[in-house]
C-alpha cells in the first residue's frame, strides 16, 4: 500500500480506510450482481438456475454464493429492489395525490407494472409458478417482500379511514383489508401476466383502473360507467339517475 498519499492529519487510521473502502466495494459489487442477474433472469426464465444465472452475468457460481448465500438470498436481494423501486414510484405519485383513492391507485400501478415489465423476473422473486389449471405456488423464501407492500396497504388504507365514521365492527375486521386487497391485487396480476396476448386482454392502465374500483366500489363497479352509489358521513345520497 501507499500511504503517502493519504493525509494522516485528515484521514481515519489505514486500517478502518480500508476497511470502509472494502465495504463500499463489496456493496457496489452486490448492487451489480444484483442488476446482472435480473437480467438474466428475465432472458433466461424465472426457473434459471444459479449456475446459469452466473454464467449469463459473466462470473461464477461460487461468486454469486459468497454475495448471496444461496438462491433465496438473491431472490431475497433482488425482491427488496424491486419494492425498493415500487417505494420510490409511490411516493413520487404520492406528493401528487389528491385523495387516498388516487394513492392506492398509484401503489396498484406500481405493483402491476413491476410484474409486466419483467413477469420472469416476478415470477423468480415471489418464487410462483405461472402454471395453467390449479393454481401453483413454490414456497416463496421473500414472505416479507409481501408483508412490505401489506404494511404500505395498511397506511393507505387508515390514511383513507381517518376522520370517517366508521361502525365498531368495521374498525375491528379493517386490519385484515390490507391483507385482502393485496390477495386480489396478487392474484388477479399474476393471472393477468400469464395471460397470452390478445385483443381482449386488458392493458395495464385498465387493470389498475379496475381493481382500484373493485377495491373502493366492489365487485359492481363497471369502469364503462361512472361509480355506483355509495353512501358515507360526508356524501348525501345519490339515485341511480344522478350517476347515469
Amino acid at each position: 500500500m501507499n500511504n503517502a498519499m493519504e493525509d494522516p492529519s485528515s484521514s481515519p487510521p489505514a486500517g478502518d480506510g480500508r476497511s470502509l473502502r472494502w465495504e463500499a466495494h463489496r456493496a457496489e459489487r452486490r448492487r451489480t450482481l444484483i442488476k446482472t442477474a435480473r437480467g438474466a433472469v428475465h432472458t433466461l426464465g424465472y426457473s434459471a438456475s444459479m449456475e446459469e444465472i452466473a454464467a449469463a452475468s459473466g462470473t461464477s457460481k461460487s461468486v454469486f454464493y459468497r454475495y448471496f448465500g444461496d438462491k433465496a438470498g438473491l431472490q431475497q436481494a433482488m425482491g427488496e429492489m424491486a419494492v425498493a423501486r415500487m417505494q420510490d414510484k409511490i411516493l413520487a405519485a404520492g406528493r401528487t395525490a389528491d385523495s387516498p383513492r388516487s394513492g392506492l391507485r398509484a401503489m396498484v400501478s406500481a405493483y402491476l407494472q413491476m410484474a409486466e415489465t419483467s413477469p420472469n423476473v416476478y415470477l423468480f422473486v415471489t418464487g410462483r409458478l405461472a402454471e395453467g389449471g390449479p393454481e401453483q405456488q413454490a414456497e416463496t423464501p421473500l414472505s416479507h417482500f409481501f408483508e412490505t407492500i401489506t404494511s404500505m396497504m395498511d397506511s393507505a388504507m387508515r390514511q383513507y379511514l381517518a376522520g370517517r365514521e366508521v361502525p365498531p365492527q368495521a374498525t375491528a375486521t379493517a386490519q385484515y383489508w390490507p391483507s385482502a386487497a393485496l390477495g386480489m391485487i396478487r392474484a388477479a396480476g399474476e393471472r393477468w401476466i400469464a395471460s397470452p396476448p390478445s385483443p381482449d386482454k386488458p392493458t395495464e392502465e385498465q387493470m389498475t383502473d379496475q381493481l382500484t374500483a373493485w377495491l373502493f366500489d366492489g365487485i359492481g363497479h363497471d369502469q364503462g360507467r361512472s361509480p355506483l352509489p355509495r353512501l358515507s358521513s360526508d356524501t348525501p345520497p345519490t339515485t341511480t339517475k344522478d350517476t347515469q
